[in-house]
C-alpha cells in the first residue's frame, strides 16, 4: 500500500490564478461524480436485496405451512378447495424465495410437494431438482423425485453405452452423494491409519490392504469430483408447460423433431440458447429445439 506523499511526483506549474480556479472547480465535480456512481450502484443492487423483513418471512412461512396442511385435510372432501389452498401455499413459499432471499432445500422441497399435489408434474420435478442442489442426500427428496418422474407422461430410455456405464460404475450412480462423501471420509481415515501403522511399524499393515483402501477412497473422491464438475459445466432444465412441440431448429417454421410433443416434466441439458429458443439434449441422447418459455432451468 502506497503512503501519501510527494516522493517520485513531478511538480506542475500553472499560470497565475489558474491553480486556485482548478481546485475550486475540481472538488465539487468529483463529489458529483461519486454521488452519481453511488446512486447507480444502489439502483443496480436494490433488486438483489431481500424485500421482506425477517418477521414477514416467518409469517409467510407459517401461513404457507398452515395452508398446506389445510389442503391435505381438504383433499378427500373437495378437490377444488384443496387445489386452491395448495396454490395459495405455493405463492407464499415462492415469495419467501424471491422476495425474502431464502434459498434452501426444504423450501424448494415444500414447493415441489405442493405442485405434485396439484398434478403439476413439471414444476414439481423442477423444484425437486432445485432442492437436490441443497440437500442432495435426502432420502425423502429422492423418493418424491423418483415418484414424480414415474408419473410424467414421457419416458426416456438411455442408450446402450449409458446403460453399460451405469452398470459398470454402479457405486457412482446408485449411491447418494451424501453417502459417497461419508464413505470417502471413512476410507480416507482407514488409509492414513494403515499408512501410519506401516510407517512406524506399530502393527502389521500389509501393503495390499493399504493399496486397496486407498484405491476405494480414490474411487469415491473421483466420483464426487466428477459429479461436481458435470453439475458446474452442464445446465439442466425441465419442461413446465403441459406440452410443447420440439422442433429441428430455432423457430416455428422448422419441422417437428419428433412425432409426439414433449410433456411437462421432461428433463434436458441445455446446449445452446438462441432467439428465445433452447437447444436441448434429452436423457436418451436426442436433441431438439424448444421455446425458452416452455421450460425453466434448474438453479435459477
Amino acid at each position: 500500500m502506497n503512503t501519501p506523499g510527494h516522493k517520485g511526483r513531478s511538480t506542475r506549474l500553472y499560470p497565475s490564478g489558474r491553480a486556485a480556479a482548478g481546485k475550486e472547480w475540481c472538488k465539487p465535480t468529483r463529489l458529483l461524480v461519486w454521488l452519481v456512481v453511488a446512486l447507480v450502484f444502489s439502483c443496480l443492487t436494490a433488486p438483489l436485496q431481500a424485500q421482506l423483513t425477517e418477521q414477514q418471512t416467518r409469517e409467510l412461512f407459517t401461513e404457507a405451512n398452515q395452508l398446506f396442511r389445510q389442503a391435505n385435510e381438504a383433499a378427500n372432501i373437495s378437490r377444488v378447495e384443496s387445489q386452491d389452498l395448495y396454490r395459495r401455499a405455493v405463492l407464499r413459499f415462492e415469495r419467501i424465495a424471491s422476495e425474502g432471499g431464502v434459498r434452501n432445500g426444504m423450501l424448494f422441497y415444500n414447493i415441489g410437494n405442493a405442485h405434485f399435489r396439484m398434478n403439476d408434474i413439471g414444476c414439481a420435478i423442477l423444484n425437486y431438482r432445485h432442492a437436490e442442489q441443497y440437500i442432495p442426500g435426502d432420502r425423502n427428496l429422492a423418493l418424491n423425485l423418483r415418484t414424480a418422474r414415474e408419473t410424467r407422461q414421457d419416458s426416456f430410455e438411455e442408450g446402450q453405452s449409458a446403460q453399460v456405464m451405469r452398470t459398470f460404475l454402479f457405486w457412482h450412480y446408485d449411491i447418494q452423494p451424501g453417502t459417497r462423501s461419508m464413505l470417502f471420509g471413512v476410507f480416507s481415515l482407514l488409509f492414513w491409519g494403515l499408512a501410519a501403522m506401516r510407517l512406524f511399524r506399530c502393527a502389521w499393515s500389509p501393503g495390499w490392504a493399504l493399496g486397496l483402501v486407498g484405491g476405494v477412497a480414490a474411487l469415491f473422491l473421483g466420483s464426487l469430483v466428477f459429479e461436481s464438475t458435470v453439475q458446474a459445466s452442464q445446465q439442466a432444465g425441465v419442461v413446465i408447460t403441459p406440452q410443447v412441440i420440439a422442433r429441428t431448429g430455432d423457430g416455428q417454421s422448422y419441422e417437428p423433431a419428433f412425432s409426439d410433443p414433449l410433456h411437462a416434466g421432461a428433463e434436458f441439458v441445455l446446449l445452446d440458447a438462441r432467439n428465445d429458443w433452447n437447444h436441448v439434449e434429452l436423457p436418451d441422447g436426442r436433441q431438439c429445439w424448444i421455446p425458452s418459455g416452455s421450460a425453466d432451468l434448474v438453479g435459477r
